[in-house]
């Protein structure tokens, strides 16, 4: 897990040199609130919290391996997150919460590798923006968590620098990628809280497969700035947690304005004072929603569409009404052309601005130090022999300039405007994990890729249910652009309605 020195190495030193008061703590399943109703009544402290998740991580992710680096300040500072409450009398809005943070996003202190052996003895010396508005808000950054090397698979999570990451409902089974670290270490409570980031499906696949809450937001909501790039005018960073409400706390925590991601320029005046008041547990009441049957019937497993067709009945119990089928004018012709290779250049204006080191300075850097993974090596010739977009001459542009993003947003959202929809569903899969040695020739039903990375629209999953095997399903739910707080609405009331997220038996 932790390469170069073992963890058992750094929690002996961590629990000898600062021994904690022995506390017995139920960790599956812990919700900030939960946490935070715990320290008020003196039940337990950040420091007691931390060492126990610290606990739980030695146990158990050697069946998993989510996990690529532990905080070795992670103790301490739960310490000063004590001392504070004891001084105060307040807590922070994520006041000594447990964090697993994905490992392309710069932490200081911590390597920041994206699974890389050419960034594998990279450490930041700054937080990227939305980590110090996460440690702001109190968060205490537990681990790093593994993730397909350079984000390059939605398949599984496979890296250089940990290996494999593993299903924690069945790990003989991928928890896709690229975020799948992230995924499998929340959905195994090894922490409270997850990031990920999503340029095709790397927020969406991975929660659906490991039963969390994801949430892509309106790309330009959230920086994406000190962030490792696949393509960024894709890339979104966002919340992977076991609750809708949990994933609606970091929301509101990490938007916000950065003048080192101009995009978010356009989330200017669109931002509502708080997120949480969408949490309403009758939300569906009324809602009109669509059912994208272009995408669900696209040849699914039984079992998949069978929750499907559960979860459309259980929408309509809770008041909303449905629109099956609901057809969206040129779709098919719409969603062509829409992808291109811009990771070269994106990857070597990281490198230049974070990195700053002449030897791993391009593409070609990258390929010549090399890679342990046959798939990355790929994926790695392939973004250096091309660039721009696939198959059509239109220039690659951010969601808000290009005219092929923005023809495909606009006909679906004047399509929701002329049915009065809410939102739009489908199945984040439609089919369940795959093995983890036959992940290529299991990857089916990626819905994810097709709809939000290119319109920049919000595209939120919540867990549908399991298999017969106990495997897990999300559903997913796409809304309009700046419009979080109606999917918030809707999937909190299908979460409290139905309960489908469950514990894995590790």
């Amino acid at each position: 897990m932790i390469r170069g020195t073992s963890i058992i190495s750094i929690l002996f030193l961590l629990l000898s040199c600062n021994p904690v008061d022995e506390v017995i703590i139920v960790l599956d399943e812990l919700t900030v609130s939960d946490i935070h109703d715990a320290f008020r009544n003196g039940d337990y402290t950040a420091e007691q919290l931390i060492s126990a998740y610290l606990d739980r991580i030695e146990n158990i992710d050697s069946v998993i391996n989510s996990l690529t680096y532990i905080n070795p300040s992670a103790l301490e500072e739960a310490r000063k997150m004590d001392e504070e409450f004891e001084s105060t009398g307040e807590l922070r809005p994520l006041h000594g919460i447990p964090l697993i943070v994905k490992d392309n996003i710069n932490t200081a202190g911590l390597p920041t590798t994206a699974g890389a052996l050419a960034l594998k003895d990279f450490i930041p010396d700054q937080d990227a923006f939305i980590i110090r508005n996460l440690k702001e808000a109190g968060a205490i950054i537990l681990a790093k968590s593994n993730m397909a090397e350079w984000a390059f698979s939605p398949m599984h999570s496979e890296s250089s620098t940990a290996g494999t990451t593993r299903n924690p409902y069945n790990p003989k089974h991928v928890p896709a990628g690229s975020s799948g670290g992230t995924a499998a270490s929340v959905a195994a409570n090894l922490g409270v809280l997850g990031l990920g980031t999503d340029t095709g499906n790397s927020i969406r696949g991975p929660s659906s497969h490991t039963s969390l809450v994801g949430f892509r937001m309106t790309l330009g909501l959230v920086s994406r700035s000190a962030i490792i790039p696949l393509y960024l005018r894709n890339d979104v960073v966002g919340p992977m947690c076991r609750t809708v409400e949990d994933a609606t706390r970091v929301l509101e925590v990490i938007v916000g304005q950065d003048t080192e991601d101009p995009l978010t320029q356009f989330s200017k005046g669109k931002v509502p004072a708080n997120y949480q008041q969408f949490l309403q547990a009758d939300g569906l009441a009324g809602a009109r929603i669509g059912v994208l049957r272009t995408l669900s019937d696209n040849d699914p497993h039984p079992e998949i569409a069978s929750l499907f067709e559960q979860a459309i009945s259980d929408l309509e119990l809770q008041g909303a009404e449905i629109i099956d089928p609901l057809e969206i004018p040129q779709f098919d012709s719409l969603r062509q052309n829409q992808w291109c290779a811009e990771f070269k250049k994106d990857v070597e204006n990281y490198l230049a601005k974070y990195v700053a080191n002449d030897t791993i300075s391009t593409i070609d850097d990258i390929i010549r130090i090399g890679t342990k993974s046959e798939f990355s090596r790929g994926r790695l010739i392939r973004q250096r022999d091309n660039t721009d977009r696939y198959g059509d001459p239109n220039p690659c542009l951010d969601a808000y300039s290009d005219l092929l993003r923005i023809a495909f947003r606009s006909t679906i959202e004047n399509t929701m405007d002329s049915l009065r929809l809410d939102a739009i569903i489908y199945p984040s899969w439609n089919h369940p994990p795959a093995l983890v040695n036959q992940f290529q020739e299991g990857y089916r039903g990626d819905n994810s890729q097709v709809i939000a990375p290119h319109t920049g629209q919000p595209a939120f999953t919540v867990p549908m249910g399991f298999t017969s095997e106990g495997l897990p399903a999300g559903l997913q739910f796409l809304g309009r652009t700046w419009d979080e707080g109606t999917l918030i609405k809707l999937c909190y009331s299908y979460e409290q309605a139905t309960q489908h997220r469950r514990s894995p038996g590790l």
